[in-house]
Parts: C-alpha cells; sequence; structure tokens
C-alpha cells in the first residue's frame, strides 16, 4: 500500500475502511495518510474517528508493505468505516526539517561530494551526518547559511514517482551511502534548480516555507563521519 502522502503531503484528513485489526489495537486501513517510522523522519500522530468516537494513533509503522496504525484504545474492528486526522503541527515541522534535510545535503555535496551517512529528524532538533574526510566546523556553518540564502529564493519542490528504470538514468539521485531502493517505482524529490533526489518523505511546496535553519552544533563522529545538528524556526 502506498500512503497518501506520497503524492499530497498536505493531506490532513481523509475517509478510509479498516482492512484488518490486530491484537483490538493495530489497525491497517484500504488507504492511510499516515507517514510510518521510516527514512529518518518519525510516524505521524493524529486520531481515527468512527461517528464521533475518536482513537489516537499513538504509532505508524510499515511492516510487510502495509501501514499499521498503533492505537491508544481499543474498539475499532474490520470493517469499521473511519475518518483519518493528522497532528498538522507535528507534520509540518518534519515537512519543514525534512526538505532543509536536502538542501543542507545538496550544498555540501556540491562542495565536497560528501554523501549522507545516517538522518534523523526531531521535534527539538534534526540531525545529518556527512562522510566527509576533514571536520571543518566552519565550512559546516557556512553550508547552512548558504541553505538560508536558497530559502529566501523561495524555490518550488515538486515531487514525482518514476520507474526504478528511469531512475537509475539520473546521476546522484541517491544521495545515501546505499543503491537504489529495489522497488518497481521510485518517488523523487526535487528542489527547483538545487537538488533532485530519491525520498519518500514528506517535503513542502516551496523553500520559503521551511523559515530558517539554525546549527546547534558540529560533531566529529569518526573515521569520515561528521554530523551537524540543526533546527528550523520561522524565520526572521
Amino acid at each position: 500500500m502506498r500512503g497518501l502522502y506520497i503524492t499530497d503531503s498536505y493531506l490532513k484528513r481523509f475517509e478510509a475502511t479498516a482492512k484488518e485489526v490486530k491484537d483490538d489495537r493495530f489497525v491497517v486501513l484500504d488507504q492511510t495518510a499516515f507517514y510510518p517510522n521510516s527514512g529518518g523522519q518519525p510516524h505521524d500522530l493524529g486520531v481515527l474517528i468512527r461517528e464521533g468516537e475518536e482513537f489516537p494513533v499513538v504509532y505508524a509503522g510499515l511492516f510487510g508493505g502495509q501501514i499499521s496504525h498503533e492505537l491508544g484504545r481499543v474498539g475499532l474492528v474490520s470493517g469499521d468505516r473511519v475518518e483519518g486526522s493528522i497532528d498538522w503541527d507535528r507534520r509540518h515541522l518534519f515537512m519543514r526539517s525534512h526538505t532543509a534535510c536536502h538542501l543542507l545535503s545538496a550544498v555540501i555535496f556540491r562542495e565536497t561530494g560528501a554523501m549522507i551517512t545516517g538522518n534523523q529528524i526531531g521535534e527539538k532538533r534534526s540531525r545529518v551526518d556527512f562522510s566527509l574526510d576533514e571536520f571543518d566546523r566552519s565550512m559546516l556553518a557556512e553550508s547552512v547559511e548558504k541553505v538560508n540564502r536558497i530559502i529566501n529564493e523561495d524555490r518550488d519542490v515538486k515531487t514525482a514517482v518514476i520507474s526504478r528504470e528511469e531512475a537509475l538514468e539520473i546521476p546522484d539521485l541517491v544521495r545515501l551511502e546505499k543503491d537504489v531502493p529495489e522497488r518497481e517505482e521510485i518517488r523523487t524529490v526535487e528542489v527547483e534548480g538545487i537538488d533532485l533526489q530519491a525520498c519518500g518523505g514528506t517535503h513542502v511546496r516551496s523553500t520559503k516555507e521551511i523559515g530558517r535553519v539554525k546549527m546547534l552544533k558540529a560533531e566529529n563522529k569518526g573515521k569520515s563521519n561528521r554530523r551537524v545538528y540543526f533546527e528550523v524556526s520561522e524565520g526572521d
């Protein structure tokens, strides 16, 4: 099942049917906008609503190709029609932070050719790890300022779903230190004139929506592994 967020990260509410309920708490829907914990982006929170009765979604994960929703209370059964509602403030923060991750990786990749060795988006702060030989804190700080200049240019951010064959023809599409995923279709995220990466996460529609990126600290995490912590704010 492909999540509805793949084509519309701004979808806050949706209707669905409970296909399967396991152990009274774990629900698979016929469609969902809830993002599952994956790719360094945390899961969405929110509620499923059945005839006015709310069932909090406390976790969403991807298991065997299905997105499972863990509920904070029991009561839903297979066949129930529900309305899903996403915790939008949390989702939008992750969208802004995730797009900022792409910009930072694009800037550093252009400057050094460094790949991403790890990343984690968070509510308080986010981080990206790079395969850099030298630990140069001033270079990393300048890269963050370059990201802020790109943000202020208000560039469009677009997503698309392409075939694996098409993806393999695009140089540097995968910025992580691994190959193109073994899937028939690959979702791409493009920042106009700046970056094109394979990514299944949620993103904003324009860079200006990110706000401002602030580097919190940089760390030397061992041989050829440098970490940058940052946060996003609403801007000046």
